[in-house]
């Protein structure tokens, strides 16, 4: 396995960034649809700080992940049957996955700071909320928020869905190359 993207295979780094990526978002997304339905007020506490974390971190990730593509550039996409049209689904289906990957969380940390409360960074430090708690506000971009991240699921289902599609219709390279030790 190589560090680097090869022009066949991603590299040792894109995948433990997608890979981690990917663990992340569903652990948040998890929390945050039955977060609540925790037994105790301080296992939803806990939950509810892994759930900030993994969003925090999912931003970072991204960040990293977009500034490896820039030194190190993807593999490029194996041609389809499906032409122009294809590869314009599949570049904007990257694009929505890395701007709600951004997004999604950056929402996340307005409806904290909107509730009034301090943003925990990972247990290491908190950092105050910059205005009053606006509950009216807070349940506003909450909303938003959830939506953006249903959103987010959606696209990283249809972007696994496709990629299964080039494994088992196509018969291609697509998938094999973005999993692990193959």
């Amino acid at each position: 396995m190589y560090i680097r993207n090869t022009p066949e295979h991603y590299g040792l780094v894109t995948l433990a960034l997608h890979w981690t990526t990917v663990i992340l978002v569903v652990l948040a997304w998890g929390l945050g649809q039955g977060g609540d339905l925790l037994p105790a007020e301080g296992a939803r506490a806990a939950g509810l700080f892994v759930h900030i974390s993994a969003g925090l971190a999912v931003i970072l990730l991204t960040v990293m992940r977009l500034l490896w593509r820039i030194v190190d550039p993807a593999p490029a996409a194996i041609p389809t049957p499906f032409g122009v049209l294809g590869d314009f689904a599949a570049k904007l289906g990257h694009g929505l996955l890395y701007i709600l990957l951004v997004v999604v969380p950056v929402t996340g940390i307005i409806v904290q700071f909107a509730r009034g409360h301090a943003l925990p960074v990972f247990g290491i430090v908190e950092i105050a909320s910059p205005w009053a708690a606006d509950r009216t506000f807070a349940r506003s971009v909450m909303g938003a928020h959830e939506l953006l991240a249903n959103a987010l699921m959606v696209i990283a289902l249809l972007h696994a869905l496709a990629a299964l599609l080039h494994h088992w219709l196509l018969r291609d390279r697509t998938l094999r190359r973005m999993l692990p030790g193959s």
